[in-house]
This record gives C-alpha cells, sequence and structure tokens, in this order.
C-alpha cells in the first residue's frame, strides 16, 4: 500500500470506508467438493474439561476404566451451569489409561495461525493449544449403531422441553465460541426476543464447512430455525450471508420460503469479520450493542447453520452431538473437503483419510487462519466446535518476521470492526495497564485479527488484547469473591450483634420480671411504689435494642440486594430481618402489658 493510499485510507477517502479486511478467501480448495463421510476412527480422545478448569464449566465422568459404552450413550453429566453433556461419539471401551497420554501437553511451533497483508503467511505470536484438562480414550469396539433418544413432536412439544432436549443433546454453539445452545435459547426466551438470526456468513478463509451445509440440507438448518424460533417466540427469521456463496443462498432462501414465519435472505459483501456476531447485527437490524450488552437484550438471538442443524437432529431425529462437519484444507493434502466426522477423532486420522503429506506439513490450524489456534498432529482432536483444520506448507503459511516497534501508522483503525484504535489500546496493554485500555474500549475486542493482518510492524495485537482481557476477568472474579466475603463477614457481624441484643434484650425482661412487686391488696392502693417506672424503662431499652437490630437487618439487606449478592446471602439476610421483627413486636407487646399493668401516677 503506497503512502498516499495509506493516507486516503486513514482519512477515509476513496475505496470503501467499511471496517474490517479482505485476506484471500482460499475457499475453492473445498467449496465445490460437497461432504462425505468420515471412516469411523479406531479410538477417540475427549477433553472433560478446557484448560480453563472453570468450576461452571465442569463435568462429572460417568463411567469407568474398561467398561463398554455404546455411540450415543451419556458418559459424563454437568457439573457447572455452563457445562453440557458428553456423549460416546463410538461403541468401544473406555480407557482412561491413555487418557493422560492422549491430553498431555505437546510441544508446538513458536509461531501462530494469522495471514499476513505481505504474504500469505503467519502474522501473529504463538496462542500453543495443548490441553491437558482430563480426558477419555474410547477404543472401538462392537456394534456402532448409535443409541438415540426419544424423537418430539416439535409442534407440540413445549418451549421448555425443546430446552431441555437440547441440553440433553449436548448442543453447544458450532461456531466457534462453544457456549451452550440451550442456555442463549432459555435466556431468548426470558427476554421475549423478536428475531432469530442465522448467521451463515463464514466469513474467515479457508473454512466452507457451513457453505457446504446449506448446499446439501438447507431444509433440515431452516427446520432447526422453525423449531427455535417456535420455542423462543421469535416471530421473524432472518439470515445474513456473503455473496461468495450464491449456491448457499440460493438453497437457503429456496428452504426458508416455505416457513409460515416472514423471513429475509441478506446478501453481503465479502468481507472480514463480517460474520462477527455484534457486526451481523449492527449490520442487518441496525441494533447496536455496548460491549456488556448480549443479542438478546437487543431482542436477537443468532445461531449458525450447523448448530441449527444439531437442533433438528436432536428435537426430530432424537441424535446427541456427537457429529459435525469439518473442512479439511491446505496444500498438504491430496484430498481436501469437506467430512462429517465424529467428535474426538483425531486430526491424524482425519488428515490421513485426505491424503496428508507429513513431509509438506509445516503447521497444523485448528480453525481458521486469523483465529486459529496452531495444534500438534501427535494431539490435535476434533471438538464439537471444530469446524475445519488446515494442514499448511511453509510456503502457503509462511511464519512472519519479528515483530518491530509500532510506527504509528494507524492502519489499524479502519480494520477494526468493533471501532477501536488498536495503535492506542496496544501501548496500554503492553505496559498492563488495562483499567486505562478498558477506558478505550479493550472489552468490545472480538480478538478477530484483523488488526494484525494489516500491521506493518507484525506486533501480536489481537493476542494481547485477549491476553488483558483475560487478566481483567480474573481481576473481576477475585473482586466478587472479596465482595462475597465482606458480605458473609457484614451478615456474621450483624447477625452477632443482633443475638446479643436479643439475649440482653431476654435477660433485662427476665430481671424485670424478678422485680415486679407481688399483686396489690386494698390496703396498698395508696402505698408509693418505685418499681414500676424501673420495669418500663428496662422494657423500652429492649424495645429500643430490638428496633435498632431491625434497622441493621433491613440497611443489610438493601445494601446486598443493590450489590447483587448471590440468592444464598439474600436468603439469609431475609431471614434475619424477618426475626428481628418479630423480636420488635414481641418487645413491643411486653411493653404495651407492662405499662396496662403499672399505677397511673
Amino acid at each position: 500500500m503506497s503512502t498516499l493510499e495509506r493516507l486516503q485510507r486513514w482519512l477515509g477517502l476513496g475505496g470503501s470506508c467499511a471496517p474490517g479486511i479482505r485476506p484471500d478467501t482460499r475457499k475453492a480448495q473445498t467449496r465445490d467438493l460437497g461432504i462425505r463421510r468420515a471412516p469411523l476412527p479406531p479410538e477417540v480422545s475427549l477433553a472433560l474439561n478446557d484448560n480453563s478448569h472453570k468450576p461452571w464449566a465442569e463435568t462429572l465422568l460417568e463411567v469407568n476404566d474398561g467398561d463398554w459404552v455404546r455411540a450415543g450413550q451419556r458418559i459424563a453429566r454437568p457439573v457447572g451451569h455452563l457445562a453440557l453433556p458428553m456423549h460416546a461419539p463410538i461403541s468401544g471401551r473406555v480407557n482412561l489409561t491413555d487418557a493422560a497420554a492422549h491430553n498431555a501437553p505437546q510441544e508446538t511451533s513458536s509461531d501462530a495461525p494469522g495471514l499476513s497483508k505481505d504474504a500469505p503467511g503467519l502474522s501473529r505470536d504463538a496462542q500453543e493449544h495443548a490441553s491437558d484438562a482430563p480426558g477419555i480414550v474410547i477404543v472401538a469396539e462392537g456394534c456402532q449403531q448409535i443409541l438415540t433418544m426419544r424423537p418430539l413432536a416439535a409442534k407440540q412439544a413445549s418451549p421448555e422441553q425443546i430446552f431441555e432436549r437440547i441440553a440433553e443433546a449436548g448442543i453447544a454453539g458450532m461456531g466457534g465460541a462453544g457456549f451452550p445452545a440451550a442456555l442463549k435459547a432459555r435466556a431468548a426466551h426470558r427476554a421475549g426476543i423478536d428475531t432469530l438470526l442465522i448467521n451463515a456468513a463464514e466469513c474467515e478463509p479457508y473454512i466452507t464447512a457451513d457453505d457446504a451445509l446449506l448446499r446439501h440440507d438447507a431444509e433440515k438448518v431452516v427446520s432447526g430455525a422453525l423449531i427455535l424460533a417456535r420455542a423462543t417466540g421469535a416471530t421473524r427469521i432472518v439470515a445474513g450471508i456473503e455473496d461468495d456463496k450464491p449456491e448457499a443462498a440460493e438453497a437457503l432462501s429456496a428452504a426458508l420460503a416455505m416457513s409460515a414465519l416472514p423471513t429475509d435472505v441478506v446478501i453481503i459483501p465479502t468481507r472480514y469479520p463480517s460474520g462477527g456476531e455484534r457486526q451481523l447485527i449492527d449490520r442487518l437490524l441496525a441494533r447496536r450493542m455496548t460491549p456488556q450488552q448480549l443479542p438478546v437484550d437487543v431482542g436477537v438471538l443468532c445461531h449458525n447453520p450447523a448448530t441449527l442443524a444439531a437442533i433438528h437432529d436432536a428435537v426430530i431425529l432424537g441424535l446427541p452431538a456427537i457429529t459435525r462437519i469439518v473442512t479439511l484444507a491446505g496444500q498438504a493434502l491430496s484430498a481436501p473437503g469437506n467430512v462429517e466426522a465424529r467428535v474426538g477423532t483425531p486430526a491424524a486420522t482425519l488428515l490421513a483419510d485426505a491424503g496428508l503429506d507429513t513431509s509438506r506439513l509445516a503447521k497444523l490450524i485448528d480453525g481458521g487462519p486469523l483465529m486459529g489456534h496452531q495444534r500438534s498432529l501427535a494431539s490435535a482432536a476434533t471438538t464439537p466446535t471444530t469446524h475445519c483444520l488446515i494442514a499448511a506448507t511453509e510456503q502457503e503459511l509462511p511464519s512472519p518476521p519479528p515483530p518491530s516497534p509500532c510506527i504509528r501508522c494507524n492502519d489499524c483503525v479502519p480494520a477494526c470492526p468493533a471501532g477501536l484504535a488498536p495503535q492506542q489500546l496496544w501501548w496500554h496493554t503492553r505496559v498492563e495497564d488495562d483499567a486505562r485500555a478498558k477506558a478505550h474500549g479493550l472489552l468490545a475486542c472480538i480478538e478477530c485479527g484483523a488488526c494484525d493482518y494489516v500491521c506493518p510492524s507484525h506486533l501480536p495485537l489481537a493476542a494481547s488484547f485477549g491476553e488483558a482481557k483475560r487478566r481483567l476477568r480474573v481481576a473481576d472474579a477475585e473482586r466478587a469473591r472479596a465482595d462475597q466475603a465482606r458480605a458473609r463477614f457484614d451478615a456474621r457481624k450483624e447477625r452477632m450483634q443482633r443475638e446479643h441484643d436479643e439475649r440482653e434484650a431476654r435477660r433485662q425482661a427476665r430481671k424485670a420480671a424478678l422485680r415486679r412487686p407481688a399483686p396489690k391488696t386494698p390496703a396498698d392502693d395508696h402505698a408509693p411504689t418505685s418499681s414500676a417506672p424501673a420495669d418500663l424503662r428496662s422494657l423500652r431499652i429492649a424495645q429500643a435494642a430490638a428496633k435498632a437490630a431491625l434497622r441493621k437487618a433491613e440497611k443489610a439487606l438493601e445494601r446486598a440486594a443493590q450489590q447483587q449478592q448471590p440468592s444464598e446471602v439474600l436468603a439469609d439476610l431475609e431471614s434475619q430481618q424477618s426475626t428481628a421483627r418479630e423480636h420488635l413486636e414481641a418487645a413491643n407487646a411486653q411493653l404495651a402489658a407492662a405499662r396496662q399493668e403499672a399505677p397511673t401516677s
């Protein structure tokens, strides 16, 4: 790019001013080859949890070493609310002994995927993606018939039955994020959405899995979309697809034309990353979200075609999510294409079937070249979110040169689809000034790598922003834990003070009862008394203590509700408030009774 072109681009003059980039799509390798079924692997390797070890995303194994399992059988149940059940992709024998070897960290290159604007090579630092999470290996053995669930009558099933089936099938978002589809659907149902958006853009280079699915079976995708729309209350279906997929767009339009709901297929220019969820919603529906908002907050539920097809299979056919379509591409393959593979199939098995030449293989990328991760051929296996495996040669994706200092060219600003200033964020994140980076919109970054692509200094911008966001998430989690601990401490302190006040009130009441005089006789009517004022004084003290305890309990509950404390903390504080109110009512009753008994002056 010349200096004049760069200046025009920075000023927004000449050419297209739309954000994003236009890399070589490289989809011709696999676009017109259809979908073939991959052979059953001799064994599959499944990771129970990801590298984050988050308790809200954990699963618990339900089988033992040596057990025989059937394809489709549930072998792990979810523990955390973001976890999904796991099903056996093949029938065979469980081998937990080999799981450690399959899931051990492997040596990877220091280069990471990412297309360069100057040459088709890598432009980011390494992001090693070797899993050290506990896993399970199943060795194929016996009949391979899939164990299915009872099919549902989609039109008669309630929304909750649909959501339960999606969760039971273990369906995650197959576009890359892997968020549980049932959670998204339930949130959309509660929020009251009006639009179901089919994200068929598939904008990253090499990947044609969704394109092939729409060409081959658009009716299944639309069926899943209608099931989800009916369950969530969406009143229309909108699909967004890039203009380099005319056959898929035509098939999708024909399938949607049979729908009773209003539908629309929008053709958008081919530009990366047009498939970003927020960018697509803004472009198609003119609904812009803040970094804190989710699509359901603006009335939209967004899914890609593979996820919708899996929902159709789970509801109509009762099939668990144990297969997915994977694009196998790269110049190290003699027979690239799109294959329907079982989850957990070793990458080596799939690539060998596609004619892998290991002597030419320079790097294996799980995902696209801009947002994917480099993997080791020995340990890589497909997951529910694996939509592409690229077996690239060194000439195809050459390693990038070492990073050099930022020259403030500002090329990254018009390339950013989130409208950020990556150059400014870079200066803050490289010194770990995450608070200032957050103030400059760090949380809006989608880590698409567009800024890396245009950076003439080959800086690892997206990786730096991703690391800063992880630091912020860790800090927020620690702050939340500290707030919860402080709330529990304050609640305990107030409870102890209240119990002390109650004990003191009871002691004063007992003391007053002991000092209360015997019943008076007629001869004592005109006798002076001095104990009644003392009794009333002690009861008023007890009443004041009970009032103070109730005020403390009410303030503690109000503060916890404002801080959005966990439900168990709020329940404890509500119980404390109720007890304090009961003690106050008892003190009021005792004081009223004492006043009636006391002689008038």
